[in-house]
Formats: C-alpha cells, structure tokens, sequence
C-alpha cells in the first residue's frame, strides 16, 4: 500500500494531478478540498494517499491531510458508494461539514452533492454515524449529538437494506426484496429482515 507522497508538483488539472518522484511521475486522483490547498506547479508537495487496486487499473488517491484520507476510506466502505462518488462527496464539502451533516442528521445537505440522491444520502447517515460516532464537530461528538435526533423516517427500510447487502445482495436486489414485503405492520428492520429471506426462500 502507497500511504503517503512527496514530490514535485508538475500538473494539476482537477480531479487529476501528476507529482514527480525521484523521476518517476504518479498520477493522482485528489478531491477539490485538497487541490485547493496544493502549492504552484514546481514546489514541493506532501499528500496522503490511498491505493485502489481493480481488475484493470491501479487507483491512487491524495489528500491533504490524515483525516481526509479516513473519510474516503471510511465512505468507500458504505454499501453503493464506490472511490469516484468519495472523492465527489470529498470535494463537494469538507470533512468538518460532512460530520456535521452526520451528526444532524442533514440529508438535505448531502443531496445538494452532485451523484447523491435522497436515499444515498440516508444510508449514508445510517452507515457513517457509527464510523464516525468519535470524530467530533463544533465540540461535539457525533454520537452525543445523534443521541438526541428524532427516529429518521423509514429508517427501518434502509437499516433492512443495508444488513441485506451485507448478507451478501446485491443493493438493487435488496431494494427489491424489502419493497416486496414492506408494510405498515412491519416497524422494525429486523422484523423486515426476516420476512425478506422468508419470502426470497418461497419464491
């Protein structure tokens, strides 16, 4: 795993930036908050990075600072949320305000981000808020600053559809197993769970 660069910057043209390294010239992928804060083609530059490694590429990601890289890869292990959405998030707000939006519950927020729809945004609160339960915003943790919310409408559904994807299906297909037995009887995600593999064993 490559976990940090340092080099010469010699191009950046967003979201791609080239860095030189002893010679050899890494070609890295940066969210705008951290292109932002780069120095002048020609200086020196430090990032902290991220490997992807895929079937038919290599991926390097570069951030600023620590604490952006552990976002993006906390964001890349949310159920639908791939390297290239991370970096569209990372770009669109900065690690204080998306903590913020986690910790208050702001889907409004996360929808303004181009790529994220109203249901992105909730599983993103619902899997994040653990993650980033410590991490602290204003003075304030996200748990104790969650603790306090109101019940998220549906929040049943979407706790039901991510415990299906981590079971092992696919996220259109545990879309479609839970709108296939929801109910207004059914109010807890467990309860949607069960009658879900019940239901798929059936048919």
């Amino acid at each position: 795993m490559i976990g940090r660069i340092r080099g010469k910057l010699l191009d950046k043209q967003a979201p791609e930036i080239l860095v030189d390294v002893s010679g050899v010239g890494y070609e890295i992928q940066a969210p705008m908050t951290t292109i932002y804060q780069l120095p002048a083609i020609g200086e020196n530059v430090e990032l902290f990075t991220h490997l992807v490694v895929r079937e038919d590429a290599h991926l390097l990601f570069g951030f600023a600072t620590a604490q952006d890289r552990a976002l993006f890869r906390s964001l890349i292990k949310v159920n639908g949320v791939g390297p290239k959405l991370a970096l569209t998030i990372l770009s669109g707000m900065d690690v204080h305000d998306f903590v913020r939006c986690v910790r208050d519950s702001d889907t409004a927020g996360l929808v303004r981000l181009p790529g994220v729809g109203k249901k992105t945004a909730e599983r993103l609160l619902i899997e994040m808020r653990d993650r980033l339960r410590d991490w602290h915003v204003d003075g304030v943790a996200v748990a104790e600053g969650s603790a306090q919310l109101p019940v998220r409408e549906n929040g049943h559904l979407l706790d039901a559809e991510s415990a299906l994807i981590a079971l092992g299906y696919k996220p259109q297909e545990a879309t479609r197993m839970v709108t296939a037995v929801k109910s207004d009887t059914i109010t807890s995600s467990e309860e949607l769970i069960r009658a879900a593999l019940k239901k798929s064993v059936k048919s």
